[in-house]
Formats: structure tokens, sequence, C-alpha cells
């Protein structure tokens, strides 16, 4: 300061602060499992996921290039020891899907709005009634195309939001429930 200031001087300057922008958009989804039977809880487990460039692409179309709204998604499961990468599509997903369940169709993805930046199914869990013994690795989140509620189908132009594989196999047996929750939570990080 100079010596010669007197009070009510006015004074400015310039605070210069380097700015690197680091907002970066995370998705992702957490997976909740459990499985019943003869209602009893057998096991539960968390896990995560990866969201494909086809989910991510997806997302970024929907909201910014005016594609088509895809309105309702559905819960797959798969039966063999895969491990889901970033190039997997509905049309090849990678795994094999598990289709031994006694529901007609794959279970819809029945999601309240979103609040706090994520969206679940933790009110409408998706359900598998299981009618083979069989192994279980994970499951996926499809939608879209012409055959998304059908078991097993890769060729009805559907989008593959999401995967998510079991951290160790999980064999299942006949009448058991698999009992699905989805959280997909948005972040900038």
């Amino acid at each position: 300061m100079r010596s010669n200031m007197k009070l009510g001087d006015v004074i400015s300057a310039v605070v210069e602060k380097s700015q690197a922008l680091s907002g970066r958009l995370s998705v992702k989804s957490i997976w909740d499992w459990e499985c019943w039977r003869d209602g009893k809880l057998l096991w539960k487990e968390k896990t995560t996921n990866i969201v494909p460039n086809e989910g991510l692409n997806a997302i970024l179309n929907i909201m910014f290039h005016a594609s088509t709204q895809i309105t309702t998604w559905y819960v797959a499961i798969f039966e063999n020891d895969y491990t889901p990468l970033a190039t997997n599509t509905y049309a090849a997903p990678g795994y094999t899907e598990c289709i031994t369940y006694d529901e007609a169709t794959r279970p819809a993805y029945v999601e309240a709005a979103a609040s706090g930046q994520s969206i679940t199914n933790s009110a409408s869990r998706a359900a598998f009634t299981i009618n083979a013994s069989k192994t279980i690795y994970g499951g996926s989140l499809v939608g879209g195309g012409t055959g998304a509620t059908t078991k097993g189908d890769a060729a009805g132009g559907g989008t593959l939001f999401c995967s998510s594989k079991f951290a160790i196999a999980k064999p299942v047996v006949a009448t058991d429930v698999l009992k699905v929750t989805i959280t997909i939570a948005a972040s900038e990080v």
C-alpha cells in the first residue's frame, strides 16, 4: 500500500484465479440383488455396472439430438461367465441371456421419478421366478426396438443401457425368485 492514501480513497484490484474446468458427467447404476427360496432370503449382493457406448450414445441422442425416447426398459439376466465391455450392444451383448424363468417376458424396469440425481425401481423390483437349475452371472437393462420384452431377443434393434456382473457366480434352482433393484445415478465429478 502507498503511504499517502487517505480514508475514503477507492482501491481497486483484480484477482485472477486459474480455473480448470473439471466437470465430468458420471452415469452409473447400482444393482441390489436378492435370491429368495421358499420365502427365505438365501443371499444378497450389490453390484455396479458398465454403461457401454451404446447406452451413453442413447443418453446423448435422446437428450440433445431429438432421438425417440425409450419409454420402457426391461431387465435381463445372463448365464455365462462374461465380463461386460464398453463395446457391447443390444445386438451383440457378449453374454448368453438366461430365459429359464416363469415370467412370459423380460420384467419391466418400473422406475419412480428421479430425485437427488438418481432414479430407481425400488418400489417395484424386477422379479424372475427361476424354473430350472442355472448359474447366474449378472444382468442388464435393455429397451427400445421391436423385441425388448422378448426373452433372449438380440435382433429387435433395441438398446443395451447397462450391464452388471456378480463378483462370484450365483447358482439358482427351480422356484428361486431373483429380485432386482436398479438405481441409476448421475453426478458431476
